[in-house]
């Protein structure tokens, strides 16, 4: 590729906005007392367990491989379990936790619900998987997710997705707005 010449009105122009300019003699940057950088603060680490409700509260029957999964919090009007059954609300995030120990997927499942009720995600997609491979078809992910999601003080409600969407195999949920988000 050929270099394109300036002409002497570019140049000139081009000149003109840099303004005056000096040639650096070092590329290092001395500190003194008077130019120390600010510093930030440091990120918070946030407990996310805390998010949970305690579990004696909750009383959830174990459900099976291909049961679906439905929850809305007390007052929520059933319109809007509705509208999330059929996927009217745009999904904002999802996190496939299938194939996980269930410490694992807590941990992941907390940090990921936090993660989007700070970035203000409404409803997200959860993959848990059907439990194929559970013993005696008792799918534990399902179940954990079951009871871990009525205990999330964001979580408004839940249900299985539609089959193009996982199915008995994945949840919408529905997230309350993070206070920032509130207009």
């Amino acid at each position: 590729m050929a270099k394109k010449k300036l002409t002497p009105e570019d140049s000139d122009l081009f000149r003109q906005t840099i303004g005056k300019v000096q040639t650096v003699k070092s590329d290092k940057v001395l500190l003194t007392e008077g130019n120390k950088p600010k510093p930030y603060p440091k990120s918070q680490t946030v407990n996310v367990a805390e998010h949970l409700n305690g579990a004696a509260d909750f009383n959830v029957e174990n459900v099976g491989i291909e049961d679906s999964l439905s929850f809305a919090e007390p007052g929520l009007q059933h319109s809007v379990l509705k509208k999330l059954r059929k996927g009217q609300f745009g999904l904002d995030a999802e996190i496939d936790l299938h194939g996980l120990n269930s410490n694992e997927a807590k941990r992941q499942l907390l940090h990921f619900l936090h993660d989007c009720v700070e970035d203000g995600c409404r409803c997200v997609h959860i993959i848990h998987g059907k439990g194929y491979r559970s013993m005696d078809n008792h799918p534990v992910l399902k179940n954990n997710l079951n009871l871990w999601l009525r205990q999330h003080k964001d979580v408004q409600a839940f249900c299985s997705a539609p089959p193009k969407d996982g199915g008995t195999g994945a949840v919408f949920v529905l997230l309350q707005l993070s206070e920032k988000y509130d207009a």
